[in-house]
């Protein structure tokens, strides 16, 4: 079965088709109070206590790849790393 019969022969039981009444019946995100559009919209709020600070650097790109090349969580290690610099300075 090619994929224009399977989804022309099938409804997902977990996301069925709006009948009209549910259509005419929707509410809009804009029509929801802004809290609730922030939360439906994938946005966080402010955080309760800032614990990291953005910033621009720039390293060697043989550092980088080193630490990107031992995958995911590559910048945490690289801050890690820089911490414990900081503790053999003190």
């Amino acid at each position: 079965m090619n994929k224009k019969q399977h989804s022309k022969n099938t409804t997902e039981p977990e996301n069925p088709e709006w009948t009209a009444l549910e259509v005419n019946s929707a509410m809009r995100l804009t029509e929801l109070p802004n809290s609730l559009q922030k939360k439906l919209r994938g946005q966080r709020g402010p955080q309760k206590a800032p614990r990291k600070l953005q910033t621009a650097i720039r390293f060697d790109a043989d550092i980088v790849e080193a630490f990107k090349a031992q995958g995911p969580g590559w910048q945490t290690r690289m801050n890690d790393a820089l911490r414990e610099w900081l503790k053999q300075q003190a």
